[in-house]
């Protein structure tokens, strides 16, 4: 990888159907993410993705990119916006360093043009840390 490279999008619409089994399988069920009426009832426009299931998008994304050898050793985020069900998400990634085995990413993710996630990175490793 080199500095300026962007890695390839990962885009995936996320389903009350994915919520419900990544709820299930992170034993994170709270139903602010799949009940369609206490979602609104909570102030919601629908149920609302959990904001970890973000992270597995980029763990998904980065994991897509590795080198032989490479593995996450961190992955950061902040999620600025409410993602719902049923909504397509963009997750995009740019290498903004590369130095003796360690290569960083800027992360972000967006719905459309609202963005869902800022102050996002990864640092992958070459090396024992």
């Amino acid at each position: 990888m080199k500095v300026g490279q962007r890695l390839p999008d990962l885009v995936r619409t996320v389903t009350l159907t994915d919520m419900v089994a990544y709820g299930g399988a992170t034993w994170d069920s709270h139903r602010l993410h799949y009940d369609p009426s206490f979602a609104v009832r909570a102030g919601m426009e629908r149920p609302v993705v959990d904001g970890q299931m973000l992270g597995a998008l980029f763990g998904e994304q980065l994991t897509r990119c590795l080198e032989k050898g490479q593995w996450i050793s961190r992955l950061f985020f902040r999620n600025t916006a409410p993602t719902y069900a049923n909504e397509t998400v963009r997750c995009e990634a740019e290498v903004i360093e590369v130095d003796d085995g360690l290569t960083v990413i800027q992360l972000r993710a967006s719905v459309g043009n609202r963005l869902v996630i800022a102050a996002a990175g990864a640092e992958l490793s070459t090396t024992a840390m």
